[in-house]
């Protein structure tokens, strides 16, 4: 079936006459991953919207808050009480929450024997301790941390199936790991990475603040958090466990004025005992990435615009001979692979379906 959204069009497969419609709910859906997360469930083929909540003063139609639903989907978005209540006609709960409030939420969740996929950062970590010395609070959810998958599909697709637990990666991190990976796992660069990203506005949130508000950031453009930004332990987490030894970040975010979208660019050097050509690196990417479907190697400099609204990831890799450095330039839409399309990817592979389904 061929169906269009926005200027694009796109191909779905319908549900059969007797599949059941996955039933989801919606926790934290005023906000932008939450408006990005209805936009794609929406044209999603087995899947159907049953319950949203937020911490609102009143229900109001979902259209209310984000006026592009108007006449497209009006469904109530209710008062969030807490969980009891709430998902009870729910297969699977999204939470797009922020950092510190779900892991009061998701163990009530898990035990009335809801599949949870957590947008925020609260079971990224394993280390309840690096969670507390990192987001300034202690883990009241401990216990689920080793039951919880970190849902980046290409490097653990096959525990993601299983998963009740669903930790949906950082923005930041998914451009970093993703562009990291291949070199990391071939152990022919220094375990040492610096790294410099750029993120649009929606990044940070849809809470007004003066970093972000419109005046300030208007051709403007600047670096943030340099060291002690809260992704740096997730990036490092899970490029150790890729390497098999310790990796060391040094992470240098930036606010750039678009709206969407996240460009990582990392720098490696090249062991010394070691030796790769550009034929050689390209190969390394183009094998380590070959079936992965929403994973591009590109033999130009990726750009922000070519990913916009996509779950695409796009990554560029080269070598400098004079310097004897390679450097990865990576990019995603921060929303959508870096958010809430990685989400459904996440719960199509839970679920059984082509991950590619509504995306």
């Amino acid at each position: 079936m061929l169906m269009r959204y926005g200027n694009r069009s796109y191909y779905i497969s319908a549900p059969k006459k007797d599949e059941k419609m996955l039933q989801v709910g919606i926790l934290g859906v005023n906000g932008y991953a939450g408006a990005e997360l209805i936009q794609i469930l929406l044209k999603h083929p087995r899947v159907q919207i049953a319950e949203m909540a937020a911490r609102l003063d009143t229900p109001v139609p979902i259209s209310s808050i984000f006026g592009q639903f108007k006449k497209r989907f009006d469904m109530e978005c209710q008062v969030f009480h807490g969980v009891e209540g709430f998902g009870a006609s729910c297969d699977l709960i999204f939470l797009a929450l922020p950092h510190k409030v779900s892991m009061g939420i998701v163990p009530e969740l898990l035990r009335a024997g809801k599949r949870v996929i957590d947008l925020s950062a609260d079971f990224r970590l394993m280390d309840a301790a690096v969670y507390a010395k990192w987001y300034h609070e202690e883990h009241t959810a401990a216990t689920l941390l080793p039951e919880a998958v970190y849902g980046l599909p290409e490097l653990y697709r096959d525990r993601i199936k299983d998963a009740g637990l669903i930790a949906n990666p950082g923005c930041y991190p998914t451009t970093v790991i993703l562009g990291c990976a291949p070199l990391i796992k071939s152990g022919i660069v220094k375990p040492e990475i610096v790294v410099d990203s750029k993120s649009g506005i929606s990044g940070a949130g849809k809470k007004p603040s003066p970093t972000t508000h419109f005046v300030n950031r208007y051709e403007n453009f600047t670096a943030y958090n340099i060291g002690i930004h809260r992704h740096t332990p997730e990036m490092e987490q899970e490029l150790s466990l890729l390497a098999g030894s310790e990796v060391r970040v040094m992470f240098s975010p930036h606010l750039i004025p678009i709206n969407r979208g996240m460009l990582s660019t990392m720098y490696f050097d090249v062991l010394s005992e070691k030796k790769i050509t550009q034929g050689e690196l390209s190969l390394l990417y183009q094998e380590f990435y070959q079936d992965e479907p929403f994973v591009r190697i590109l033999d130009e400099i990726p750009q922000t615009a070519d990913v916009r609204e996509t779950n695409y990831c796009d990554i560029w890799a080269r070598l400098d001979e004079r310097t004897n450095k390679i450097v990865i330039v990576s990019t995603i839409d921060n929303l959508t692979k870096g958010a809430s399309g990685q989400a459904v990817q996440n719960m199509n592979i839970m679920y059984g379906w082509d991950e590619t389904l509504g995306l």
